[in-house]
């Protein structure tokens, strides 16, 4: 064992470049993997990261004017609190869409404790500095604070007469910063406040049916908009969060529960975000599990080109008496060495210095810290990579203790397969040398080309599966009635009577960029066995159906018949062409099913038929909202406030929603992806490239002596590079629309959306990709094509071997 590791010192003092070489594409690529989770963990976390960066409240208490709120500090458990701030219920208004809103008293500081994240726009500003609510407990506003508060927005607010909005509650209502909104408050009086700022809370969103939204405004404003009924909200951050239902209990006793109007916890926020987290985790875990094979492979293929370049030293120290076990030994113990300082220093440089990393991914490895996971990421990840190296690793060095100690006997044998009659005859049509001699090296053997074509394309197959997932989100915002989203906008005004609802339909076809008016009903429904709920839709008219995405049979086109959502068929277990009963009101209803949908809502668990069919069980039903095809690049935006103004403000009018919108945070994360995987292909393409350098050493020599300029020699081996990267990326690019479009159909089948959203990318991407990485082979190949033309090679023991 003395001699084996004195040995490994040696070799490590001659071979210090190719030493270094090693432990820093491991420190890369563990670096890489690390900020890959990091990115992943705040996609695919949102409301924890919220929570984590607002200091969130883990209880909510909204109670009636008068309530003793002082005395929650003093209960056991609380470490902090939040408030309490003045309250209003408000109706608000914008662009058409009606949403439910209650305002809180706030200051010009946000608080320490719940803090709203703004994300565009501006807190809150103005010389009141003292309305604050009633007090604002232990979060009395300071610097400190108000600098976190501000997030990355711009602008500036109003003071009195400004409102920062909860996004959920600006994206129902179509608001920006700079738009001016109507508030009606209790007393009925309206009031225009201007949208200074848009924020994030860890509180549960608003959601059309359910409850209000939140808004922040001075106290000076909301003592305009509601002088005398006001209630008051009040957060509670617990020092164990585990104690939350004994908390409630005992702040509502402290109260009176005469007092306390409702109460919100961080379990139902979190459970509200829950499915988009499932989705993103998903699909995350699936990238990351292919980028640390890829990195693995790729720093495995590193140190089996340095255990392949010190073939000489292996038979010197085979024929001084080293065992096969003992050579197998070295270079095991010296590359597992070489592997786990490159992971240590990976990782230290990730945890010390990742927050440090300016944009998006410092963000995320800032906040990544205290998310769910991040210690079993820390750990985990550069385990793996470790044991899939020392794999790797125990393979090159059984192959290390199998070189023959004879030298003589390797250099005797062919380095290259012979010159096919495609190659000859290329040759003798004047074909440049550097060409059909760089094609042969790059493809010499099929088992030999077969190896670094399938390395390198890996990370190329794993950036053709990000692309397709990318294609995807984008085709759900440009082109959404191909994911089941035709219909953009959705009025709703009071039940008309039979004559006005004609009526209705004339005035919202006469709009401006209206294309279709589609009258719709839906109410929930229990399924066989009443053990579940659905949502039933009758949407559209036999005479003028609805344009659902079919992509499983056909649409609705006679009576009684129906489409249903993946999530649906699964709930029920079966397919299309089954007849499907269910109980609406009391009263049964039996449809067919024809065709399977696209459909983002509700979990895939709707059945879509036309409102004659369920006219034909109640005849005095009347359409609840109408669904608005619009004309194609007409600004849904710009037609609801042309809707509202056409009905005087009696219509409802609110935006169809897009799944894309809770996916956003995923596009960072894939462009970032993209990135490390581009990384990970780099440093594969610099070991092949090295490598072939190194083992036509000799065809090198011979190629010089029978006239080959250095600059020849130079373009060879740039063209086999070239080459290889070709045949990779087209390789990777072809088997990653594959599995892409595999990928995001399975994930939208287990999310109930149902199988045929996925997007391939278009043709010049793809081409841009394939262009881009020979392009990139051949800048890497340069430098060392130019350092082997310039080398006076020498037919000595070194070379040959």
């Amino acid at each position: 064992m003395r001699a084996t590791l004195r040995w490994a010192h040696a070799d490590f003092r001659a071979h210090r470049g190719e030493a270094l070489f090693v432990v820093l594409a491991s420190a890369g690529i563990i670096a890489s993997l690390l900020l890959a989770g990091a990115l992943f963990s705040y996609a695919a976390n949102p409301w924890q990261r919220v929570f984590n960066q607002s200091h969130g409240a883990h209880i909510w208490l909204h109670t009636r004017a008068g309530a003793d709120m002082a005395a929650l500090s003093r209960v056991e458990g609380v470490a902090a609190l939040s408030g309490p701030y003045r309250t209003a219920a408000t109706t608000v208004e914008s662009r058409g869409a009606r949403v439910g809103v209650t305002l809180r008293a706030a200051g010009t500081a946000p608080p320490e404790t719940g803090r709203p994240l703004v994300t565009a726009g501006s807190w809150l500003t103005g010389p009141d500095e003292s309305g604050s609510g009633s007090g604002s407990g232990t979060d009395a506003g300071t610097d400190a604070g108000a600098r976190a508060g501000t997030g990355t927005g711009t602008g500036t607010g109003t003071g009195t007469g400004a409102v920062v909005l909860e996004a959920s509650v600006a994206r129902a209502l179509w608001a920006e910063p700079g738009d001016t909104i109507r508030v009606t408050g209790p007393d009925g009086a309206p009031h225009a406040l201007r949208v200074s700022g848009i924020a994030e809370v860890a509180e549960p969103r608003y959601h059309p049916g359910g409850g209000p939204g939140i808004g922040w405004v001075l106290s000076g404003t909301l003592g305009e908009i509601a002088p005398t009924e006001t209630g008051q909200s009040v957060g509670l951050r617990l020092a164990d969060p585990n104690d939350t239902d004994f908390i409630v209990q005992r702040a509502v006793t402290v109260l009176g529960a005469d007092r306390v109007a409702q109460v919100t916890n961080w379990q139902q926020a979190r459970a509200e975000a829950g499915g988009d987290d499932r989705l993103l985790g998903q699909m995350f875990a699936v990238f990351g599990l292919g980028a640390l094979l890829a990195a693995a492979l790729a720093a495995a293929g590193a140190i089996g080109a340095r255990v392949r370049g010190q073939l000489r030293d292996i038979a010197v120290l085979k024929a001084i008496g080293f065992t096969p076990g003992q050579v197998t030994r070295g270079f095991l113990v010296q590359h597992l060495a070489f592997a786990l300082l490159g992971v240590a220093l990976g990782t230290a440089a990730i945890a010390l210095l990742g927050a440090r990393i300016p944009g998006r991914i410092g963000e995320a490895a800032a906040v990544w810290q205290d998310l769910p996971g991040h210690t079993a990421l820390m750990i985990g990840v550069p385990c793996g990579a470790v044991l899939l190296i020392a794999a790797a690793t125990g393979l090159s060095a059984w192959r290390a203790g199998r070189v023959p100690p004879v030298p003589v006997a390797r250099a005797a044998l062919p380095s290259a397969a012979p010159m096919t009659a495609l190659g000859r005859r290329a040759l003798g049509v004047r074909v440049p040398p550097a060409l059909v001699l760089g094609w042969r090296a790059a493809f010499p053997r099929r088992g030999r080309t077969l190896v670094p074509v399938a390395r390198l394309a890996l990370p190329l197959l794993l950036i053709t599966v990000a692309l397709v997932a990318w294609s995807t989100l984008d085709q759900f915002r440009s082109r959404p009635a191909q994911v089941g989203l035709p219909a953009a906008l959705t009025v709703r005004a009071a039940q008309p009577a039979a004559s006005a609802e004609a009526e209705l339909e004339r005035t919202l076809a006469a709009v401006p960029d209206v294309e279709a008016v589609h009258p719709g009903a839906e109410m929930a429904a229990l399924v066989p066995g009443q053990t579940g709920t659905i949502t039933l839709r009758g949407l559209g008219t036999a005479r003028d159906p609805y344009p659902s995405k079919v992509v499983e049979g056909r649409a609705v086109s006679g009576p009684d018949e129906a489409v249903a959502g993946q999530g649906l068929l699964d709930l029920l277990g079966v397919r299309v062409g089954a007849w499907v009963r269910m109980t609406v009101e009391g009263r049964p209803q039996i449809l067919h099913v024809v065709g399977r949908t696209i459909e983002p809502e509700s979990g895939g668990r709707v059945i879509t038929t036309t409102l004659d069919a369920l006219r034909e069980r109640d005849p005095e039903l009347r359409p609840d909202f109408h669904a608005l095809v619009l004309r194609a690049g007409a600004d849904p935006r710009a037609v609801g406030a042309a809707l509202a103004g056409t009905a005087s403000g009696t219509l409802e009018v609110r935006e169809t929603p897009n799944p894309v919108d809770r996916l956003e945070p995923a596009r960072a994360v894939i462009a970032a992806l993209i990135a490390v995987l581009a990384l990970i292909g780099l440093i594969e393409l610099l070991t092949l490239i090295s490598t072939g350098v190194r083992d036509r050493g000799r065809d090198l020599l011979a190629l010089k002596a029978i006239g080959l300029t250095p600059r020849q020699i130079g373009s060879m081996i740039v063209t086999a590079a070239g080459l290889t990267a070709l045949a990779s990326a087209v390789a990777g690019t072809a088997l990653g629309l594959l599995s892409g479009r595999w990928l995001v159909d399975t994930q939208g089948a287990s999310s109930g959306i149902g199988a045929g959203i996925a997007q391939l990318p278009a043709l010049p991407v793809l081409l841009t990709v394939i262009v881009g990485s020979v392009l990139g082979a051949v800048a890497a190949a340069a430098l060392p094509a130019a350092r082997a033309a310039r080398r006076r090679l020498a037919d000595s023991l070194s070379e040959t071997l």
